[in-house]
């Protein structure tokens, strides 16, 4: 029998910690959420692995240092309203820190409403306009864009007279099934 809560605190220490996350309430967190309880049975070894883990088809958990240094860059805080996309460990670990959180699976039907917080797991080629309208003024949203070999984990901040976006890291999470990139030809 595997000892996840050895491995759940290995991985904060060698994978989260490292990795410049220093909010210690999403170290307290990963430390006691069981990261297992969210992929397959037949996967449940690889829940704490320096790997992103494929919980459905072509949907996947973010490595625990990108689905933590993406957290840590949305800055949740308690009674914050969040929107999870296709992102079922984060959004536990931010109805953990006390937000509120909506869960729908990419591609489905979103919510009415604005959200502090939208949060995506998986890659998406750019971050669809959907999701961008469902951010609230001073609201962000954490989703990785990839368009080619290297991902993009990108911040966007919406203020009152408009959107911005930076980028956080580099990371290399699949792409999610339908938000592949749509190629063109140019001449």
């Amino acid at each position: 029998m595997a000892d996840f809560a050895a491995a759940r605190l290995n991985m904060v220490d060698s994978q989260v910690r490292t990795q410049d996350v220093t909010d210690v309430r999403l170290h307290d967190v990963m430390c006691a959420l069981a990261r297992e309880a969210f992929v397959p049975v037949d996967r449940t070894h690889l829940a704490y692995a320096d790997m992103e883990v494929e919980y459905a088809p072509g949907r996947w958990l973010l490595k625990p240092r990108d689905v933590a240094k993406l957290l840590q860059a949305l800055r949740p805080m308690p009674g914050e309203r969040a929107l999870a996309v296709s992102a079922p460990y984060a959004a536990a670990v931010m109805k953990a820190l006390g937000l509120v959180v909506v869960e729908i699976e990419a591609g489905g039907d979103l919510p009415t409403g604005q959200f502090d917080i939208v949060v995506c797991e998986g890659a998406v080629a750019d971050a669809p306009e959907t999701w961008r309208s469902r951010v609230a003024i001073g609201g962000r949203l954490g989703v990785v864009e990839r368009t080619g070999p290297v991902g993009k984990a990108s911040l966007y901040v919406r203020a009152a007279d408009g959107m911005g976006r930076r980028e956080l890291f580099d990371c290399f999470v699949p792409i999610m099934a339908g938000f592949e990139p749509k190629h063109s030809f140019a001449l």
